[in-house]
């Protein structure tokens, strides 16, 4: 009896596939890797003096990180995807908007280009419709 030798995956050219999902940024932990210290600020403002100094000035507060300008920048800009794209976790991430008063479905929203409302109203009819485009490359 003969063993079936299995094919070896290269995890790399694996996940690079989930890049082709579009509106899709999943958490490997590459982005893991690089959102490392955007991570860390966000879980900073779990403590309400942290929350208070990161109000009073953004900008000092965010330069005592290990932050890439981008990263900065997204944050300042409450560009949440450009948040995901540097590495952030959007459950890290729910800290900064909780800061800003803003509920996950109000980022949710912010993240799909809708308002807090359509995309509350988009989750009550079910979700996305499974049709359309889900491959970037493919065009399918």
């Amino acid at each position: 009896m003969t063993e079936k030798k299995k094919e070896r995956i290269n995890i790399h050219e694996y996940l690079a596939e989930f890049d082709d999902i579009p509106g899709t940024r999943v958490f490997t932990a590459q982005r893991a890797r690089k959102g490392y210290w955007l991570n860390q600020f966000a879980m900073s403002l779990m403590k309400a003096e942290n929350r208070e100094r990161f109000k009073a000035d953004e900008k000092a507060y965010l330069d005592e990180w290990n932050l890439t300008d981008a990263a900065k920048q997204a944050v300042l800009d409450r560009d949440y995807n450009a948040m995901i794209d540097e590495g952030g976790n959007v459950y890290y991430l729910s800290k900064l908007f909780s800061t800003d008063g803003k509920s996950f479905q109000f980022a949710a929203g912010s993240m799909t280009g809708m308002t807090q409302e359509e995309y509350a109203q988009m989750m009550i009819d079910g979700g996305r419709a499974p049709q359309g485009v889900r491959s970037i490359k493919g065009g399918y």
